[in-house]
């Protein structure tokens, strides 16, 4: 699960088989009590049709950002899929060929980065910009991305003028009082409405179930028979219920940074539970800042750096840095070192230079930028996206008193994410759109090993996840990072993960048995 960079209105922060044979019938997990549902029909419909009409490739749109030889074309799905003759959208996607012989060919590899609200269009740009890791991979396969329902150029929506969404700075996201709290219920219930004004159609439809529907329909447009995907972060589980519909239809399936699929913890658990593992990978990047004092000149112990964190937040807070970050400004740019490795060098690096008396890469980094109109309505959409599928995909608590109990409890322990990670799920409470049930995830008939691949400390999507995961999946393989916490394993650097997963890949092998492997090399100033 993926917190955006931005900042949202309530002040919180917000991866050549012929078509003939790209048809399968509906699985068994797609049938009711009375028989093949009319979900599990329409989607039969959809993609016996796409796989008649294909996708017509073209040059991408030169503002899509997407350079030659990548190709971008269409894919038309139902909006419900109980009415497959009802209103159509049209499902963005992309493609670089296989790098390889005709012979090394395997077909089409399909990518989603997370979110929900992602945007997998980039992946095909593996190949253009030479990323060594997935070199051999493409040379298998169609580097394949696409924007899901309600992303980017896919029927996008909205919820809030992007420029007000990303506008700063926001209310703490830390309460001090009940009238701070009722001020944030009621941002949070604004935001609830403003999606329902502006996206109300789409809203009942924008769910998990739908995606891997969707995922199935661009399949068959591939003319692919069954599915090669890599899911990451959200990614997995949208993996995890395609699974479930479709498991006859998955040829390979890597997800890496494991959402928990349990019923239970989808979503409202989910959100508690990364609190827990934001805070611990906090102290995991704040003990390696301590040891680099020599560079940052933070503190040399843990307790010494989180003090200048309190220092630096209460700063913000009583008077906003540059005038446009406060503490939730201050959440939202550092929580990326949590959450990547890759960025605990520029977060300390700009944190540095404001304890040394330069706030101004502090500022630029945090604050928003309000002449970015397209990175901005992309933040906005992005959030709308997440919003409404996390909220449609489950149930949630209604009541505030719970609500209150559990981040209440938790902020005690847990202080960094607990508050702001509540606000933003809090539209969730004044819903107006339906609610599913949370998708049984388990092992159907024909599912072949799925490969999950892990950081023990990840915080965004906790250890915990990809061991329930791996526990429902039968015939799955687990590769667990030992004391390592990057969120997004396979696209990062380590001789024990990257060749198993391209072997994988291009095999269908996995180990014997489970495998842990030394962590990635630690970043350095």
């Amino acid at each position: 699960m993926r917190r955006t960079a931005a900042v949202g209105s309530a002040g919180t922060l917000v991866t050549a088989t012929l078509i003939a044979g790209a048809l399968a019938a509906p699985t068994a997990a797609a049938q009711g009590r009375h028989g093949i549902d009319d979900e599990a029909r329409g989607a039969s419909v959809a993609a016996a049709r796409a796989a008649k009409a294909g996708i017509d490739w073209q040059d991408c749109p030169a503002d899509w950002g997407l350079e030659k030889p990548i190709q971008c074309g269409w894919v038309t799905v139902p909006v419900d899929y109980a009415k497959p003759d009802g209103k159509q959208i049209k499902i963005a996607v992309d493609r670089i060929g296989a790098t390889g012989t005709p012979a090394e060919r395997q077909g089409a590899l399909l990518y989603n980065p997370g979110g929900p609200g992602g945007s997998g269009m980039r992946f095909p740009r593996r190949v253009t910009t030479h990323n060594k890791i997935w070199a051999n991979t493409a040379k298998a396969y169609d580097f394949v991305g696409f924007d899901p329902r309600g992303v980017g150029h896919s029927a996008p929506i909205s919820c809030v003028d992007p420029t007000e969404f990303v506008k700063g700075p926001k209310l703490d996201p830390v309460p001090d009082s009940e009238a701070d709290k009722l001020a944030q219920r009621k941002l949070a219930a604004e935001y609830a409405k403003g999606c329902a004004e502006k996206s109300g159609d789409m809203l009942p439809y924008m769910t998990t179930r739908n995606t891997a529907r969707d995922l199935d329909v661009i399949r068959a447009a591939l003319g692919e028979k069954k599915l090669n995907f890599v899911g990451v972060s959200y990614g997995t589980y949208l993996g995890a219920v395609y699974g479930t519909l479709y498991p006859s239809h998955v040829r390979r399936m890597v997800v890496d940074s494991v959402v928990d699929p349990s019923k239970k913890e989808i979503w409202y658990g989910a959100n508690l539970n990364q609190d827990i593992a934001f805070e611990g990978r906090l102290k995991d990047w704040m003990t390696w800042v301590a040891q680099h004092d020599d560079a940052f000149h933070l503190g040399k112990t843990y307790d010494e750096v989180r003090q200048q964190w309190t220092t630096l937040r209460a700063a913000a807070k009583k008077e906003p840095l540059g005038g446009k970050v406060g503490p939730a400004e201050l959440i939202a740019f550092f929580q990326n070192a949590p959450y990547y490795d890759s960025m605990w060098v520029p977060v300390a690096e700009a944190w540095s230079a404001y304890a040394a008396g330069d706030p101004q890469p502090l500022i630029d980094s945090a604050a928003a930028d309000l002449t970015d109109t397209a990175g901005n309505i992309a933040a906005e959409n992005g959030n709308a996206v997440y919003t409404a599928v996390e909220c449609a995909d489950a149930p949630w608590p209604t009541s505030w008193k719970k609500w209150d109990r559990d981040n209440s409890r938790l902020h005690e322990q847990y202080p960094f994410m607990t508050w702001s990670n509540a606000w933003m799920n809090l539209p969730c409470a004044t819903w107006s759109a339906p609610r599913q049930r949370p998708t049984d995830v388990r092992t159907g008939k024909g599912l072949p090993p799925v490969l999950i691949v892990q950081a023990e400390r990840d915080a965004a999507t906790p250890y915990s996840g990809a061991v329930e995961l791996h526990k429902r999946f039968k015939g799955s393989r687990l590769i667990t990072e030992k004391n390592a916490g990057s969120h997004g394993v396979t696209n990062l650097a380590n001789s024990c993960i990257n060749p198993r997963v391209e072997t994988y890949l291009l095999t269908g092998e996995v180990d014997s048995q489970d495998v842990t492997c030394e962590p990635h090399a630690t970043p350095k100033p």
